[in-house]
């Protein structure tokens, strides 16, 4: 061995090395203990993650429908608030509406103006109704709902300002009407194109007016949320319509195929012969008879000089007479298939087509003036309207006349005006000894009037803080003290409603009978004045004979 130099072989005290040896893996080369069960945390934890976004998911959509459905319940009875019929409205153009959930009676409430649910809220229900807004905002999920939802809030927001106005520059107030004049003219795809290019002009480096073309946006988007909710008013109505059309195809294809069958039925004709003391009796069946033209003859047979063409129109008159009556349509709204179907139910058959006949000229009448009622008294009488009738009600129109012996001295200031109005009469069965031992359940007696309700709309009234009033005027019958008329006796009085300028007063024939004052839930006695609306409500006492 070369000195200097150490042999690994040679060096007893040195490790042996053997080459087929397999050597323990160090902790560098051992994998790491965590990494399995951190890939598995990990996969866990997103797992985790995806089920708890689904379970939100769900959890806001079962929100949103019972929210939905709350609403079209509130409606239904009556007691529905401004963001109720907001809700009610999107649901006939909801694409996420369950046509399993649909009721045929939820129907009648849908073709409302969106517009007339703001004009008669104050600030504070502008502010609720907001704030109700947000929170169909958070839970929506549709595209199409959540625009219908933002211009809804854009809407309202611009109610509010109208309410608490902000003051702006000198120089944008002279415009603002100019503004006004020029968007409103113009239809939603204009509007859209409008806005694009006015955000370009911001945008670019030209010496523009930062204020005007600001106030011009602001303003822009206000019109364009007006044009979307005009176009959802518009859907509406299409929607409405196809139902309405619909319904009666299929009642329509019903009568039809009544009709064939009883005209494909059997006429029974009995021949009768004699063979060894048996009658025999066959049925032989009727031919149908063979369509004919003679049965059904043109309209140009007959003679054009009997005064069967109308007179020629002209093209601008006959326009404006379509858009005038369409617009009479618009403001009596639906209310017309409420009132029929709840008499329907009240009388028997007959009866019933009768009483819409009448009830239709009566509400004809009530609504052909309504060149005399502002839009807010069209927006509370829709609101009235829209509540329907209960099955012990009916409408009530019974106004009299009234004779005056000179004008109201104010008269020359105001144009004299007769209030609108939506009045019920409560009917119902007096079950007496009489009628308890000559009727029953079965068989009742006739029912008689039990109470009314008066809604008079004075929403235009001068002297806001003077109310209206009534007073009873008594021809003969009933006097005081008494609860109803002698027998042969006048049993009726005029009721009498007194308001200021620019309101004449109306009257209406009731039954004379002593009212009931109690404040009960089952008599329901109301005299009430609020933003705009006179309600009497009232029955009267029973009487155990």
């Amino acid at each position: 061995m070369i000195s200097g130099q150490s042999s690994r072989e040679g060096d007893i005290k040195a490790p042996r090395y053997d080459t087929n040896r397999v050597s323990k893996a160090t902790r560098q080369n051992l994998p790491s203990k965590n990494f399995s069960s951190n890939r598995t945390s990990r996969i866990n934890q997103s797992i985790e993650d995806e089920q708890t976004r689904k379970w939100v998911l769900e959890e806001d959509n079962f929100v949103l429908k019972q929210a939905k459905k709350k609403s079209e319940i509130r409606v239904r009875e009556g007691r529905a608030k401004a963001i109720d019929w907001l809700a009610v409205i999107l649901r006939v153009i909801d694409p996420d509406r369950d046509l399993l959930d649909d009721d045929e009676e939820e129907f009648e409430h849908d073709a409302i103006d969106p517009q007339s649910v703001f004009e008669y809220l104050d600030d504070a229900q502008l502010a609720e109704l907001d704030k109700d807004i947000s929170s169909y905002l958070a839970l929506e999920k549709n595209k199409t709902n959540l625009e219908y939802w933002k211009t809804m809030q854009i809407i309202c927001n611009d109610w509010r300002q109208k309410i608490n106005p902000v003051h702006e520059g000198r120089a944008i107030g002279s415009v603002a009407s100019d503004v006004d004049k020029l968007l409103g003219s113009k239809t939603y795809d204009q509007l859209v194109d409008l806005e694009q290019k006015i955000r370009d002009k911001l945008r670019s480096d030209e010496p523009i007016d930062i204020d005007y073309w600001d106030h011009m946006l602001r303003s822009l988007l206000l019109w364009k949320a007006k044009a979307k909710l005009k176009n959802v008013y518009q859907s509406v109505l299409e929607s409405r319509f196809i139902i309405v059309q619909k319904q009666r195809k299929e009642d329509a294809e019903k009568a039809r195929t009544k009709l064939l069958m009883l005209l494909k039925g059997s006429i029974p004709i009995i021949d009768r012969g004699k063979q060894a003391n048996i009658q025999v009796s066959q049925t032989q069946h009727q031919p149908l008879f063979p369509y004919s033209k003679i049965y059904d003859p043109k309209s140009s047979s007959f003679p054009a000089n009997k005064g069967t063409q109308e007179d020629s129109v002209d093209e601008n008159v006959f326009i404006k007479k379509i858009i005038d009556e369409r617009e009479k349509i618009l403001n009596m709204g639906h209310a017309t298939s409420h009132i029929f179907s709840a008499e329907k139910k009240l009388l028997p058959n007959n009866k019933a087509s009768t009483a819409r006949n009448n009830n239709l000229t009566s509400l004809k009448c009530s609504t052909t003036t309504t060149d005399d009622y502002s839009q807010t008294t069209t927006a509370l009488y829709d609101r009235e309207v829209a509540r329907g009738i209960d099955e012990d009600e009916e409408i009530f129109t019974g106004e009299e006349a009234i004779t005056t012996v000179a004008k109201p001295q104010w008269a020359d200031k105001y144009r004299p005006r007769k209030p609108r109005y939506f009045n019920r009469v409560q009917m119902g069965y007096e079950w007496n000894k009489y009628n308890q031992t000559h009727y029953d359940h079965d068989n009742p007696p006739p029912k008689v009037v039990q109470g009314y309700k008066f809604n008079i709309f004075y929403p235009d009234l001068i002297e806001k803080a003077k109310a209206p009033n009534f007073k009873i005027i008594r021809e003969n019958g009933r006097k005081r003290g008494m609860s109803f008329a002698p027998a042969g006796e006048e049993d009726t009085c005029l009721i009498r409603f007194i308001a200021g300028p620019p309101y004449e007063d109306i009257a209406f024939r009731i039954v004379d009978k002593e009212w009931d004052y109690s404040a009960k839930r089952d008599r329901g006695f109301r005299s009430s004045f609020d933003k705009g609306i006179l309600q009497l409500h009232f029955q009267y006492k029973k009487v155990c004979l």
